[in-house]
């Protein structure tokens, strides 16, 4: 896993629109794709404009 992500993504100036980080290692692909369902439907305003990480069940926000 590339530990650096999200300071890389901070520290460059490119335009996004917001940054999702799954921690899923040992997630199957149906696990995976509940997880990212449930995202998109219930948190994706959330997304938007923000650094998101989502990690054993618990979601963080950070204004990019």
């Amino acid at each position: 896993m590339d530990k650096d992500f999200g300071e890389l993504t901070h520290k460059t100036k490119n335009n996004y629109k917001g940054i999702l980080l799954l921690r899923l290692e040992d997630a199957s692909a149906k696990e995976k794709l509940t997880v990212v369902q449930f995202l998109f439907t219930e948190k994706l305003e959330a997304l938007f404009n923000h650094f998101s990480v989502y990690k054993n069940g618990k979601f963080r926000v950070k204004k990019i």
